[in-house]
């Protein structure tokens, strides 16, 4: 009985790294819908809808920029010609950068829209550093795209952040953003790289089918959702 404890609890931590992964896509989804839910305050639908990819990145906390000075940890899903509704989702890792929209000790989610294929492409490169290399801007807020400044519409990424119940337009600068991997593996069950997830057919996990669905609702494209398997 004692070795079986001894086990399980040595277990334990293994199973919870395992689970991170599939847990950040629920809290993606939660950050998603408490920000669209309130339409005057969210982003606006119309850019979603002619946006060509989306990462979310939940619950940035400050600490972690003080040990090994990592952002945090999110998602990447992309539209695809000729497949319907969104991609299944990719991992990502935002590094470094700018610390401006760190307020205490809170947390802060980070969304941020691409604009263009020329964005998708820096994206889904080995590293990408916002602002150096392409044109960031912080994002409107509200129903509708019409108080969009010149640079908002020139952008090819949009930027907003979530802290403290406070959501507005964020021009994060300096960071970098790039492809994980490892956690990669642990929802797909092979080591994919993010262009093959997010531009071909590959199944999204079970646990990606409440993300996938939101972003479907609020896309004023008329576009089915897309499939989820039901591997996780």
């Amino acid at each position: 009985m004692k070795i079986l404890l001894a086990a399980s609890l040595a277990l334990a931590p293994l199973l919870a790294i395992d689970n991170e992964p599939a847990k950040r896509l629920t809290e993606a989804a939660a950050v998603m819908n408490e920000i669209m839910a309130t339409p005057d305050k969210g982003i606006p639908e119309d850019m979603l809808g002619n946006a060509h990819c989306i990462v979310i990145v939940p619950g940035l906390k400050t600490a972690a920029f003080v040990v090994g000075g990592k952002y945090g940890k999110g998602y990447m899903l992309c539209r695809n010609k000729g497949i319907m509704g969104w991609s299944a989702p990719a991992t990502v890792r935002i590094e470094g950068g700018s610390v401006g929209f760190q307020i205490g000790g809170s947390e802060t989610d980070l969304i941020m829209l691409v604009m263009n294929q020329r964005g998708v492409d820096k994206l889904l490169g080995s590293k990408f550093t916002l602002g150096a290399e392409g044109s960031v801007a912080a994002g409107p807020v509200g129903r509708t795209a019409t108080a969009q400044t010149d640079a908002q519409m020139h952008a090819e990424i949009l930027s907003w952040s979530r802290s403290q119940g406070l959501f507005a337009g964020l021009a994060l600068e300096g960071a970098t953003l790039r492809q994980d991997l490892d956690d990669n593996q642990t929802l797909y069950g092979k080591r994919l790289e993010n262009r093959q997830i997010v531009t071909t057919r590959v199944k999204a996990p079970k646990s990606a089918s409440s993300l996938i669905t939101l972003l479907n609702k609020y896309s004023p494209r008329e576009n089915k959702p897309s499939a989820v398997s039901a591997k996780k």
